[in-house]
């Protein structure tokens, strides 16, 4: 008689963290008497209530520190002491003209939030947008701004035993949404306005880049828009630029640079970082600024430090002023093209990479 064999026992569980998901806008009105508020003073909106946590927005119109005094600062910060809390935030400066549950910026990773240390009570952007960007801009109506925040609070459970059949029986297909958004690049179906680069006309697609670019939303349907012209001419960009600019647009990735050499490459990185400053895109504007931390020398890295002074991105900014400070000679970095930029337009970013350099060899 055979021996019957022991069925192995199958089981399962599954962990889902909770989600609750708010949204406060805060209305700053008379906005030019905020004006000259001084660096680091900030105006606190009231408290509000998500995740059964208090949190307030801080706005300050003249920035957060003198380092940053040509740019509004944007913070949220939890109120409810003694805790720690796991978030997603997004903050913006919400043009008026725009639906309130409007927001142009992708959900970052999960952050926390604690009040046990002054150093992580309060997350946001201390160069959040220029203060000459918005001041006679269509983010002001009737002399208002509104800052809007939204938040996701995360709290993690634990695992639950169920049943084992119910795990990964249904194989859910992967999004679409970015491929067939893609199809429209440089397509003429339902194509609504054309930019002219140079010699070349773009097709594209108005509401799609309202979506994802707030200049384009203020120039297509804002209250000061141009009216409607067939044709768009573009004469401050190369159409390689542009090209790659669209192609960001729809699919939410850099354009394909294979064929260009070092050089080439690096100075396309720089270009696309300019346009998506220009147009506010913020996650390609920091997509590029993270390549070219890793893409520069000491022929270029004056240069790519123009570029990070200029359009404020601190951390390509500390990355090449540590590359320089840590270089057995400076005399490449001398000879290069972009040093005498680095002389002329940026003077101040001397006492920076001496200052960080005082501070390196304490250590």
């Amino acid at each position: 008689m055979a021996t019957p064999q022991n069925t192995p026992m199958l089981t399962a569980s599954v962990c889902v963290p909770e989600t609750v998901h708010g949204t406060h806008s805060f209305k700053i009105d008379r906005y030019d008497l905020h004006q000259g508020f001084g660096v680091g003073n900030c105006i606190q909106s009231a408290n509000f209530t998500v995740g059964g946590h208090e949190w307030c927005i801080r706005f300050y119109p003249d920035g957060y520190n003198e380092d940053n005094k040509d740019y509004v600062s944007v913070f949220l910060q939890l109120k409810t002491k003694n805790i720690e809390v796991r978030a997603i935030y997004n903050l913006a400066i919400q043009p008026p003209v725009l639906p309130s549950n409007f927001a142009n910026f992708s959900d970052g990773p999960p952050v926390v939030f604690d009040t046990r240390n002054d150093k992580l009570e309060a997350w946001g952007f201390v160069a959040f947008k220029k203060k000459s960007e918005i001041e006679g801009s269509s983010y002001i109506l009737d002399n208002s701004i509104i800052v809007a925040c939204n938040l996701t609070i995360i709290t993690l459970k634990d695992a639950k035993e169920v049943e084992a059949g119910l795990v990964g029986d249904i194989q859910v297909p992967p999004s679409e949404l970015v491929a067939n958004l893609s199809k429209l690049l440089g397509s003429t179906k339902g194509a609504d306005v054309c930019f002219k680069v140079q010699n070349e006309v773009f097709h594209a697609h108005e509401i799609i880049l309202a979506m994802r670019s707030p200049v384009f939303w203020a120039e297509f349907y804002g209250p000061k828009r141009i009216e409607h012209r067939h044709v768009k001419n573009i004469e401050d960009m190369q159409p390689g630029v542009f090209r790659g600019l669209l192609h960001f647009i729809y699919t939410d990735s850099l354009p394909p640079m294979k064929d260009l050499n070092a050089d080439g490459y690096e100075e396309m990185l720089g270009h696309l970082l300019v346009v998506a400053d220009k147009y506010d895109m913020k996650r390609m504007k920091s997509m590029c600024e993270r390549k070219l931390c890793h893409r520069f020398d000491q022929e270029t890295v004056a240069t790519t430090l123009v570029l990070a002074v200029q359009y404020n991105c601190s951390i390509l900014k500390d990355a090449c002023i540590k590359f320089i400070n840590s270089v057995s000679t400076v005399d490449g970095v001398v000879a290069s093209k972009g040093y005498q930029q680095l002389k002329r337009e940026c003077p101040t970013i001397f006492a920076d990479m001496w200052e960080k350099a005082a501070k390196a060899r304490k250590f």
